[in-house]
C-alpha cells in the first residue's frame, strides 16, 4: 500500500512537473512546502530551495489573510471543511500583488499524512484585460458626457434599442419617449423619408452614410448632420447626430457675403451674372425672351457729398427694396457696386415687357426719399438691352445695357433708353478716348489755346479765355466736348485742369511783358476739381511763381459746379474771391437757378450763352432777353462778356445794348499761343 502511494505522489509530482505555466504548491500537515513546481517558481519568485519547508503564510500569504489562511487549512485537516476556489491576492517574493485563481485538493501521503496541494492560474493578464474594460468603460461615460453628439442603437429594421444624449433639448421626443419608438416613424415627413432611404442604402452597401435635415425644437430652428453605421454582425445599426447649426450659419454668412450684396442683401455682381446666364439658357431652350435693365441713380454722388455716406447707404436701402416691388419673384434684383443695379426680366410676353417694368421703376423713384427727416428726390437711368437681339452672352447683354444707360443720361436722365448698335459705336469711342487719355499729359499731347476778349467800345484786346486742345497721334484731334466729360468722370481733369491754370498763367506773363499792358485771363474750372483740396494752395503758388496779380484772373463757373450744393464748393468760392481772383457765371441763361447763383455768390462777371448770341438779330425775343440780362448784371455790379458773336450786326446791336466785352469767331477763333502774342 506505501509502495502504491509513493508511486501516486511521484506520479502526481511529475504530472505538475510538465504543466510549467500553471503554478501548483504542496503543503504538509504544519503548511510546510513539502513541493513547489517551475510555475510555482515563476509566479512568485522564490525557487524550489528557497521554498521547501517554509511555511505557506510566510511564503506568499499577505499578512492580513494569513489567521484566515491558516484557520481555513486547520478546518479542512480537522473537520473535513474544503477550502473552496476562489480569486485570490497573494504576494511574490518582490511583495507584488499576484493575482490567481487557486484551487486546492487534499491527499494523503505513504506515511499517512495529508498534503495540501494548491493549484493557481495567473490572472494577471485578465486583470490587465478587466481594468482596461472598465478604464475604456469609464473613458466612454467621460467622452459621451462631453460630447454634443446624439448616439442611437438601432434595429435594422429602424427600432431604437438604445441612444445617449448629453443634451436633451436637442432631442425630437422626450427622453422617456424614445427607446421601442421607430426612427423612421416618429420625426417629420421629409426628415423621415431622409432616415428611411439612407438607414436602407447603409444596410444594403454598408460603409458609412452621412446626410443633413432640420428640426424645428423649442429652442428654434436646428440644422443636424447624421452619420450611419451597419453593424452587420449584430444586426444592428449606429446613429451618431450632430448639431451644426453654428456651422450652417458660418457657411451661409459666408455665402451671404460670396453672393450677395452687404448693404442691400441684394444679389452681387457674381450672382446676377450667374443667374442671368441660367435665365439665358433657359430662354433658348423655350424659345423667349429675356430683358437686362441695367439702373444708375441720378445724382447719387450729391447726397453722399452733401447728406454724408450713412445717409447714402440708407438711400441705397431703399431705393433697393424700391426695385423688387416693380418685379416679379422670379426676376432679379441685382446691386453691381455704388449706386448701379440691375434688373434681369425672365420670360418677357406682351402682358409683361421691359418698357413697363421701366416706366413702373421710374413712377416708383418719383415718390421723395424720406431720409433722416429729409425728402429727397432721386431719379433713375435706365438702359435696357433684350436677348437675343441685343446679345446672348450674359457678358454682352450687361455691357449693351450699360451703353444704352449711358444713352439715358445723354438724354437727360430720369428716363431709359433701348439698345441700338449706333450706341455700342459711342461707347467704343468714349473707351477708346478714356484709354488714350491716360498718359496724354505726360506725352505734351495736350495745349492751351487763347481766344481773346475784346472791349466793345474801343475793340481793344483786353484778355484772353483758356481753352484745352487735345491731338492723339492715335485718334487725332478730340473736341473737348468729347473728352472734358470723361476727364471729369474718371478725376483726370485735375491734373489736366492744373495744366491749364499753369500754361494760362506762364502765357499771360509773357503777354504782358511783349505788350508792356495788363490783361486778362479767363480759365474754366470744372465740378470735380473744385473737390481737390489743393486746389487753393495750388493757385496761390502759381500766381506767386509767375508774379502774376489774383485780380488779373478769371476763374469761369458753370451752374453744374454750383448745382451741387457742396459746401466745400461755398468754401472753396470764398477763398478764390478773398484772393482777389475773378468769378465769373459761365453760360448764363441755361440753367434753370442761375438767378438765385447770383444773389448767393460773388461774381464779378456774367457770360451770355451764345445760344443767346446767335437769335438777337433774327427775333426779338432773343434781344429782349439779352438786353434785360445786360441791364440786370449792370444793376447787380456785374461785367458782362458775350460770347459767340459771329457777325458785325451781332456786335452793332451789342454795343447798342452796353455789352462790356465779346468773344467769338467774328474777331478770331481759339489760337496758339504764337499766334496770340501776335494778336492786336
Amino acid at each position: 500500500m506505501l509502495a502504491r502511494t509513493n508511486i501516486i505522489n511521484d506520479a502526481i509530482h511529475q504530472l505538475f512537473d510538465a504543466v510549467g505555466a500553471i503554478s501548483v504548491q504542496g503543503y504538509d500537515e504544519e503548511r510546510k512546502v513539502v513541493y513547489w513546481n517551475e510555475g510555482s517558481e515563476a509566479l512568485y519568485g522564490y525557487s524550489q530551495a528557497e521554498a521547501l519547508g517554509q511555511r505557506i503564510e510566510d511564503l506568499i500569504i499577505p499578512k492580513p489573510m494569513r489567521d484566515i489562511v491558516v484557520s481555513a487549512h486547520t478546518d479542512w485537516l480537522n473537520k473535513g471543511i474544503e477550502i473552496p476556489a476562489a480569486e485570490l491576492t497573494l504576494r511574490s517574493k518582490n511583495n507584488d500583488d499576484v493575482h490567481v485563481f487557486s484551487s486546492h485538493v487534499m491527499f494523503t501521503n505513504q506515511n499517512n499524512e495529508k498534503e495540501m496541494y494548491c493549484i493557481d492560474i495567473n490572472l494577471a493578464d485578465l486583470k490587465d484585460a478587466q481594468a482596461q474594460a472598465v478604464f475604456k468603460e469609464s473613458m466612454l461615460d467621460v467622452v459621451l458626457k462631453a460630447t454634443p453628439d446624439i448616439f442611437f442603437l438601432l434595429a435594422d429594421d429602424g427600432l431604437i434599442l438604445d441612444y445617449y444624449a448629453s443634451n436633451k433639448t436637442k432631442l425630437y421626443l422626450p427622453p422617456n419617449e424614445i427607446i421601442g419608438k421607430n426612427m423612421v416613424g416618429i420625426l417629420p415627413p421629409d426628415v423621415d423619408k431622409k432616415f428611411r432611404l439612407n438607414i436602407a442604402k447603409t444596410v444594403q452597401n454598408g460603409g458609412v452614410t452621412s446626410f443633413e435635415y432640420e428640426l424645428d425644437l423649442p429652442n428654434g430652428l436646428t440644422h443636424f448632420e447624421a452619420r450611419i453605421s451597419h453593424l452587420s454582425a449584430y444586426n444592428q445599426l449606429v446613429i451618431i447626430v450632430r448639431d451644426i447649426t453654428e456651422q450652417h450659419k458660418s457657411a451661409e454668412l459666408i455665402r451671404q457675403h460670396a453672393y450677395f450684396d452687404a448693404l442691400t442683401s441684394l444679389p452681387n455682381r457674381f450672382l446676377s451674372l450667374d443667374r442671368l446666364s441660367q435665365m439665358l439658357k433657359d430662354a433658348e431652350r423655350n424659345t423667349e425672351k429675356t430683358a437686362v435693365l441695367f439702373l444708375d441713380l441720378d445724382d447719387f454722388k450729391k447726397v453722399n457729398d452733401s447728406l454724408g455716406h450713412e445717409a447714402g447707404d440708407k438711400l441705397l436701402i431703399e431705393a433697393a427694396r424700391r426695385l423688387n416691388l416693380a418685379v416679379r419673384k422670379q426676376d432679379t434684383v441685382g446691386r453691381l457696386g455704388g449706386d448701379e443695379f440691375i434688373v434681369l426680366l425672365r420670360t418677357l410676353n406682351e402682358d409683361y415687357n421691359a418698357l413697363d417694368v421701366a416706366e413702373n421703376l421710374l413712377t416708383l423713384f418719383r415718390e421723395p426719399f424720406k431720409i433722416d427727416n429729409r425728402e429727397l428726390i432721386l431719379t433713375l437711368s435706365i438702359g435696357i438691352a433684350i436677348s437675343p437681339e441685343n446679345g446672348t452672352g450674359a457678358s454682352d447683354l450687361l455691357r449693351n445695357a450699360d451703353t444704352a444707360m449711358y444713352q439715358a443720361k445723354e438724354m437727360g436722365r430720369n428716363t431709359y433708353s433701348f439698345y441700338t448698335k449706333e450706341m455700342n459705336i459711342i461707347m467704343l469711342r468714349r473707351f477708346e478716348i478714356e484709354e488714350q487719355m491716360h498718359g496724354a499729359l505726360e506725352r505734351s499731347e495736350f495745349e492751351v489755346y487763347f481766344q481773346p476778349q475784346l472791349d466793345v467800345k474801343s475793340g481793344r484786346v483786353t484778355g484772353a479765355e483758356a481753352l484745352l486742345r487735345w491731338h492723339s497721334p492715335v485718334l487725332g484731334n478730340i473736341r473737348p466736348d468729347e473728352f472734358i466729360p470723361i476727364a471729369e468722370q474718371t478725376g483726370i481733369i485735375v491734373p489736366i485742369g492744373e495744366f491749364v491754370i499753369q500754361q494760362a498763367l506762364q502765357f499771360l506773363k509773357l503777354w504782358e511783358n511783349e505788350h508792356k499792358g495788363n490783361y486778362n485771363m479767363a480759365v474754366n474750372v470744372s465740378p470735380r476739381q473744385f473737390r481737390d483740396n489743393n486746389l487753393v494752395s495750388f493757385i496761390k503758388e502759381s500766381l506767386h511763381k509767375e508774379g502774376i496779380s489774383a485780380s488779373r484772373l478769371e476763374f469761369e463757373i458753370t451752374e453744374g459746379v454750383l448745382m451741387t450744393g457742396s459746401s466745400y464748393i461755398d468754401a472753396t468760392l470764398t477763398e478764390l474771391h478773398d484772393l482777389g481772383i475773378k468769378l465769373s457765371m459761365d453760360d448764363f441763361g441755361t440753367g434753370y437757378s442761375s438767378l438765385s447763383y447770383l444773389r448767393q455768390y460773388a461774381f464779378d462777371v456774367l457770360k451770355i450763352d451764345r445760344s443767346f448770341i446767335n437769335g438777337i438779330t433774327l427775333n426779338k425775343e432773343d434781344c429782349d432777353l439779352v438786353k434785360a440780362t445786360i441791364a440786370m448784371a449792370h444793376s447787380l455790379g456785374l461785367t458782362v462778356v458775350a460770347e459767340g458773336v459771329e457777325q458785325e450786326e451781332q456786335l452793332t446791336l451789342l454795343n447798342k445794348l452796353d455789352c462790356d466785352y465779346v468773344q467769338g469767331f467774328f474777331f478770331s477763333k481759339p489760337i496758339p499761343a504764337n499766334e496770340m502774342i501776335k494778336f492786336k
